[in-house]
């Protein structure tokens, strides 16, 4: 979905809107991109990918840093919005889909602290921020899938949360490291009786 270069001229109320339709658009863009390729990706991708310019890129975030915050707020959001599940999915199903887009989140988190430079301190908060709001969310998961007897009832969210960040580090230093199938086996052995699924998302880490 491409972004709309010059709002319509309709009232304040109007333009606000667009230009927050813009963004989210532009955002969900440079986190494809940033799956893909990681947060060093070219603007240029970014701006083929939101069907833009790269000038309005720029406007809307200066400098790398600024996008890569955005970006990890946004997944941050939409990780902590418990009601976005697809119609029919069993618990377990939910969880799966749910760590799929937790890995994928981490690739930003990953490159978040490089984009920052010097900033440890905003990156600390960040990062403190992202447990305080998603640890809830998974310990919610873990709960309806453990009550509804799909998985076992023994492991913590923090415990969880912890294994799956660290299944993710040395995805961009050893190519051949196969990180998203080894969270699909984590995953697989918390089940108590596996459901049909085709596991964890492809593109993650």
């Amino acid at each position: 979905m491409a972004i709309a270069e010059e709002p319509p001229p309709a009232g304040g109320r109007r333009k606000r809107l667009d230009a927050r339709r813009n963004q989210q658009v532009l955002l969900d863009a440079a986190a494809a991109v940033f799956v893909r390729a990681g947060v060093d990706a070219p603007v240029r991708e970014i701006a083929a990918e939101a069907g833009v310019g790269m000038g309005t890129i720029y406007r809307h975030f200066p400098t790398r840093a600024d996008l890569v915050v955005a970006v990890f707020r946004h997944q941050l959001d939409a990780l902590a919005d418990v009601t976005v599940s697809a119609a029919g999915e069993t618990p377990y199903e939910a969880l799966r889909s749910w760590v799929a887009r937790f890995a994928d989140f981490l690739v930003t988190k990953h490159g978040l602290a490089e984009a920052m430079h010097s900033d440890q301190a905003g990156f600390e908060s960040l990062h403190a921020e992202f447990v305080e709001r998603l640890l809830p969310v998974l310990d919610h998961l873990l709960a309806e899938s453990a009550a509804a007897g799909e998985t076992r009832g023994d492991v913590r969210a923090y415990d969880l949360m912890l294994g799956i960040g660290n299944l993710c580090i040395g995805v961009e230093t050893f190519p051949d490291y196969h990180a998203r199938h080894m969270i699909d086996v984590l995953l697989a052995g918390l089940a108590r009786e596996i459901p049909g699924s085709t596991g964890v998302n492809q593109a993650a880490c």
